[in-house]
């Protein structure tokens, strides 16, 4: 859209009116309709800055957000909505209901958007079409489903039940990264504070001897010089490398799909990524093909929960491998995203005519794996932190004590 201020004039009054249009013939009209008085001049400009103010002002009072919803929220709504649904009620009432028992404000303002949009005249798979960023395109697959076969109240529990288990997962992932999270933390802190309270009070002894520091010293020295006088440069350095570094990520996709496959080789972070996504993928298909939805809509509807953007580039494959006429089994092998065990028994599921018992199971194989490596985090992670915590008291053993030998031994 396109901004123009018109000058006009109304008897012996003459004003300024900025307006919002596609071009200068839309901009006319929309100033006769306001009936302000004779144009005399229209000139394209900038949005002018009140409106951008106005704009934003806006965008921050909406409730609706350009991000997902609370998934605990949502699952409470789901789970209002299904047993509302289950006792027979109207869909209208049901959304009604649950919306005066939610007190998520981005989910209540969806939702009531959702129950006008119905009472117009939509179903309600057109109505929270539009919200397909905030609730996902899963919630849209499922909410078509129940409304095409006519068992809506499943269909809701169904995607109550898979948000569930993708929220457990969450939580399950930030628990066992809570305490190694704290420890790296604490190190730092501990680190920060011996550097810049403790090595000056040694500097100073050292400096008056007029000795030969060693190497380990002069590091440390070198330490404490950089974060008493450029702390704050350092401290805001990163804070702007990794803003940039996130914008950049958001825009360029190249970059996004680099960054994401170097993530899935980074010890125990790539393990957890890529269980976490392929259990993921596998345990909604899994769930959507045994609901009745077509194949191809199934894959697509489950690669798009997939966050990781090498792994969604490398499971659009099992689509496109169907749609040119091969079988599951090769779509799974040119993804080259799957162990030789799930993929022999995905290919044992599809000679034998049990594809859904082999994706269960599959799907199972995928979850116990990351239970057990979310389980055992922190016996994988106390290595890294032993050894760093060993490197921090050897530079600093060595820091300070080698200085402290010679001055010994010149004294003897």
């Amino acid at each position: 859209m396109k901004y123009f201020r018109i000058q006009y004039k109304q008897g012996k009054i003459r004003g300024l009116k900025v307006l919002e249009a596609a071009n200068r013939l839309e901009a006319t009209k929309k100033f006769s309709h306001l009936s302000l008085g004779v144009m005399q001049r229209l000139v394209e400009v900038p949005q002018p800055l009140s409106l951008r103010f106005q704009k934003f002002q806006e965008k921050w009072d909406n409730p609706i957000k350009r991000r997902r919803v609370n998934d605990l929220a949502y699952i409470v709504v789901l789970e209002q909505i299904y047993v509302m649904l289950d006792a027979g009620m109207p869909i209208n009432i049901s959304l009604s209901e649950a919306i005066e028992g939610t007190t998520d404000e981005m989910i209540k303002a969806i939702f009531t958007s959702i129950l006008e949009d119905i009472e117009g005249g939509l179903s309600l798979t057109a109505a929270a079409s539009k919200y397909t960023l905030q609730l996902g395109t899963l919630s849209i697959s499922m909410f078509d489903l129940g409304e095409k076969t006519g068992t809506l109240s499943e269909s809701i529990k169904r995607l109550s039940d898979i948000t569930q288990e993708i929220y457990d997962n969450r939580i399950k992932l930030k628990k066992a990264t809570r305490y190694p999270t704290f420890i790296i933390f604490a190190m730092a802190i501990a680190f920060t504070a011996v550097i810049i309270l403790v090595v000056p009070e040694f500097e100073s002894l050292f400096r008056s001897q007029k000795m030969e520091l060693p190497f380990p010293t002069k590091l440390l020295l070198w330490i404490e010089h950089a974060l008493v006088s450029y702390g704050p440069y350092i401290l805001a350095g990163a804070i702007i490398i990794v803003g940039f570094f996130t914008k950049m990520y958001n825009k360029s996709k190249d970059l996004r799909l680099k960054t994401d496959k170097f993530l899935l080789k980074i010890y125990i972070v790539g393990d957890v990524t890529y269980l976490a996504m392929i259990g993921r993928f596998v345990y909604i298909f899994d769930v959507l093909t045994q609901a009745g939805i077509p194949i191809i809509d199934a894959l697509r509807t489950a690669n798009g929960i997939v966050d990781n953007t090498y792994m969604h580039q490398q499971l659009s494959k099992v689509a496109e491998a169907i749609e040119e006429g091969k079988t599951l089994h090769q779509g799974f092998i040119e993804t080259e995203l799957f162990d030789s065990m799930s993929l022999q028994m995905l290919k044992a599921g599809e000679q034998s005519g049990s594809i859904g018992i082999m994706l269960t199971k599959i799907s199972k194989l995928f979850k116990d794996k990351y239970n057990y490596i979310i389980d055992n985090v922190a016996t994988m992670i106390e290595p890294i932190l032993i050894t760093a915590i060993a490197g921090f008291v050897l530079i600093l053993a060595l820091g300070i004590f080698l200085p402290m030998w010679s001055m010994v031994d010149m004294a003897g």
